[in-house]
């Protein structure tokens, strides 16, 4: 050991991030008896991913469900989550996130400002398959949280990646049950939503309790004594060593490494071009658990998401800006071709397993068949739908091609104009018809939610709708990710393994720095939420009632 290291800071625990799954850590260990934990955040800003999220947890089992009279089985869960990644899941984590997934829950409806309710109807993401919950239940929706009660901290969370300020829940929001009068009151207190309010109420709970964020504090690797890791050594706003001593341990939840081209490169198992987390997510806790002698897992995976590229950095250092695209392909007059004009995927389909199908290898031609691929929608869409940051009447914004033909269209996005003319009459056709014979696109719970598709009409043509009014419309997509899913492996305990399978002294993981413990599958609304908090408090609750100060 390092009788020799200088600490600029000593605390019982030291918590590397401020996304949801680290202030759940943080709070939890302060509460369990780690009375002296700090938080160390590489930016200026709290709240992570999390943040700019939809903010809602998927938690099979959990209290608001049993109360709302949903009923649930272990074996049903296990069936459906097994389905999703078979033969992937390690007993162990997958039973301490059924365990204590729903203790998360209930600790802090008990202890915090967090508030959830069950999103009525909302099916899980795979309805089709063994033991899911095709009318909702284990997806939580976030209480709309007032922003005033942080004060002067409300300018230090996370802005959010949606197109307009959500003053409810998301089911209020998409349902429109505010009135303009609720809806006014809640401007002036400044209510917000979604992600917003999961981050700044667990914000508010780490200032309840006093525990200080140390901000522009990057950790850059852990200090051991031994095989047990006592300490960070972070880097300040200008580059400067600041030491922490853990005396109890160091909880790495600093997300993933979706913005780390070398990493992604060297482990994801097929190309990530538009990420939509926080730029920072660069893989800072994953190289410091490689170098600690952590046993990695599930590194090929990511949380995929599809997005449209807003904006180029005006600065070398600067990141691109990704928009979410998870709504416009589902709706009535929208479909994705790839570059031979070709549909290639069920439009509603969930955007984790979506992202997979872009993954396709064509090895005719040694290349990936769906990439790039396109958004194409016609002029009825665009007046009626908004359009990632697009709304209808508003200028076509730069990402958008617009053209008078599917012929002319398919030459400016440099599509096969015969393969995507053939395309879009096929698809006509099958929609006067009523059903997508190629993808079965509407035959599901999922495709037709209201979150994704058009009320106005019923099923399936709250999904299906025809493409022939001029002009036409063309946005190139991305082969996004909310986040990855590999990293340091962990035990029931949220304890990082090494490749042994033992503990390593002192050091945690949660969130999306951790081997995710669903594997490859995402169960539904809040898929890497509701675990990576649930092993946020698993990593708290163990800091504070089973560590001594070492």
């Amino acid at each position: 050991m390092t009788e020799d290291v200088k600490w600029d800071l000593e605390a019982d625990v030291v918590v590397l991030g401020s996304g949801g799954a680290a202030m759940t850590a943080a709070i939890s260990a302060h509460d369990f008896g780690a009375k002296d934990v700090v938080i160390l955040e590489k930016t200026g800003m709290v709240g992570g991913t999390t943040a700019m999220s939809g903010g809602m947890l998927w938690i099979p089992n959990n209290h608001y469900q049993r109360e709302a009279g949903i009923d649930e089985s272990d074996d049903d869960i296990v069936a459906y989550l097994d389905s999703l990644a078979p033969g992937a899941l390690d007993p162990e984590t997958l039973g301490a996130f059924m365990e204590s997934g729903p203790e998360m829950i209930r600790y802090l409806a008990d202890k915090t400002p967090v508030r959830f309710h069950v999103f009525a109807d909302f099916p899980d993401y795979q309805p089709y398959m063994p033991g899911a919950k095709v009318d909702g239940g284990r997806s939580l929706d976030n209480e709309a949280f007032s922003f005033d009660q942080l004060g002067k901290w409300a300018t230090r969370v996370n802005p959010t990646k949606m197109a307009y300020p959500v003053r409810g829940s998301l089911m209020e929001a998409v349902s429109g049950t505010l009135d303009e009068a609720t809806l006014a009151e809640r401007e002036r207190q400044d209510y917000r939503g979604l992600g917003q309010a999961l981050a700044g109420s667990l914000f508010k709970a780490v200032l309840d309790r006093g525990i200080p964020v140390e901000f522009e504090k990057r950790a850059r690797r852990l200090v051991k004594d031994g095989d047990r890791v006592i300490g960070v050594v972070a880097e300040d706003a200008d580059g400067r060593d600041f030491r922490v001593r853990a005396r109890r341990g160091v909880v790495i939840a600093t997300g993933g490494f979706e913005w780390n081209e070398k990493l992604v490169q060297a482990f994801l198992r097929g190309p990530l071009t538009g990420p939509v987390s926080v730029p920072e997510n660069e893989g800072d806790g994953l190289l410091m658990a490689i170098e600690a002698g952590a046993q990695l897992g599930n590194m090929q995976h990511a949380f995929w998401q599809q997005s449209v590229l807003e904006s180029k950095p005006q600065h070398r250092a600067a990141k691109p800006n990704y928009l979410l695209g998870s709504d416009e392909r589902a709706r009535p007059g929208a479909i994705l071709v790839n570059r031979a004009g070709k549909r290639f995927v069920n439009e509603a389909a969930n955007y984790n397993a979506m992202g997979k199908a872009l993954h396709a290898f064509d090895a005719g031609t040694h290349s990936y068949a769906n990439l790039p691929y396109w958004l194409i929608i016609d002029q009825r869409y665009k007046d009626k739908y908004p359009t990632f940051s697009s709304t209808p009447g508003s200028p076509i914004p730069s990402y958008m091609m617009q053209a008078e033909t599917l012929e002319a269209l398919a030459a400016m996005a440099g599509i096969d104009a015969a393969g995507l003319t053939a395309t879009v009459a096929r698809f006509n056709e099958m929609v006067r018809n009523g059903h997508d014979d190629d993808f079965n696109r509407g035959d599901n719970s999922y495709d037709n939610f209201y979150m994704w598709g058009d009320t106005d009409f019923d099923p399936p043509y709250r999904t299906l709708g025809l493409i022939d009014q001029g002009p036409f419309y063309a946005v190139k997509m991305e082969s996004g990710a909310l986040g990855t899913a590999g990293g340091p492996k962990t035990n029931g305990d949220a304890q990082v393994l090494d490749w042994s399978g033992n503990p390593i002294p002192g050091l945690y993981a949660a969130g999306n720095a951790m081997a995710a413990v669903l594997g490859e599958g995402y169960g539904g609304a809040g898929g890497t939420l509701g675990p990576g908090m649930t092993f946020g408090y698993l990593a708290g609750r163990h800091l504070g009632t089973h560590i001594s100060n070492h």
